[in-house]
């Protein structure tokens, strides 16, 4: 196994201010550095207004180039300073921020490949740590957790949705038909998807009464299967919750579980829990 590099002199110090986030300087470049891909990414935007571009072209993509430049000193510089150099380009935000200084220079062999320089606003995720907001991140892997805990239940009612959705779809091909817009039964279930999200764009609607009762019915279950999702996620997320809450100490006195984790006394027997 190879020895861990140690950093000395202007290495270190680069380190410390690229890194870390708990120095004036490094708080400071970060800082300085949020700055410029949100410049960056709002040049980005604003230039693809083609009015704007016309006038001043010529500016923003000397913007481009300086945010560019910028951004791709400072991936040298990461990649210089830090101890484990293949772990930092492979990991995450090594491939992001590679990512976020790739198009530039695809733009000079792809015309309009300069639009996907967007992918910098992915680095405003450092924020939670310069901020010291890094609470958050626990709450959103709490978050991915009671997403995956709940994964069989959504699957379930996926589905299910998208069973009705055809047999809806299917029912409103029998009734409406070609003349009304309904012309074959994948055009007929894509009304229906449209219609029970509650998007409702007016491209196709029913004309008869049955099938306006249909449409009707179909909206009315669109509002509760929205609800759906949304109850089992909450739900899993509750449970997660209070498992955090709960020890896996056992009352020696009677033996029971499910004790608080900053329980002294069991809430079964009254009996201490260190006895």
């Amino acid at each position: 196994m190879k020895p861990r590099e140690k950093l000395t002199g202007l290495r270190l110090r680069l380190y410390e201010i690229i890194f870390e986030a708990d120095t004036a300087a490094g708080r400071l470049f970060d800082l300085v550095l949020l700055a410029c891909i949100v410049g960056s990414v709002i040049t980005i935007m604003i230039e693809s207004v083609q009015s704007i571009r016309a006038l001043y072209g010529p500016w923003f993509r000397g913007l481009e180039l300086f945010f560019t430049g910028i951004f791709t000193l400072e991936y040298l510089a990461r990649a210089w300073v830090v101890p484990q150099r293949r772990r930092y380009v492979f990991s995450f935000f090594g491939i992001v921020d590679l990512l976020s200084i790739l198009p530039s220079y695809l733009a000079l062999l792809i015309p309009g490949a300069q639009s996907l320089m967007v992918i910098r606003s992915v680095r405003l995720i450092r924020i939670f740590r310069i901020l010291k907001l890094s609470r958050h991140i626990g709450e959103s892997q709490n978050l991915v957790r009671a997403l995956k805990a709940s994964q069989h239940k959504i699957t379930v009612f996926l589905v299910t949705v998208l069973t009705t959705v055809v047999i809806t779809g299917t029912l409103m091909y029998m009734i409406e038909g070609a003349e009304h817009g309904f012309t074959s039964i994948p055009r007929s279930i894509y009304w229906a998807i449209v219609t029970m999200t509650t998007v409702g764009y007016g491209d196709i609607a029913p004309q008869t009464t049955l099938g306006q009762t249909m449409a009707s019915f179909i909206m009315i279950l669109g509002y509760g299967i929205l609800a759906v999702p949304t109850g089992i996620v909450s739900a899993e997320m509750v449970q997660l919750k209070q498992q955090e809450k709960i020890s896996t100490q056992v009352c020696p006195h009677c033996l029971k579980d499910g004790h608080d984790a900053d329980a002294v006394f069991c809430k079964f027997c009254g009996s201490s829990l260190n006895a």
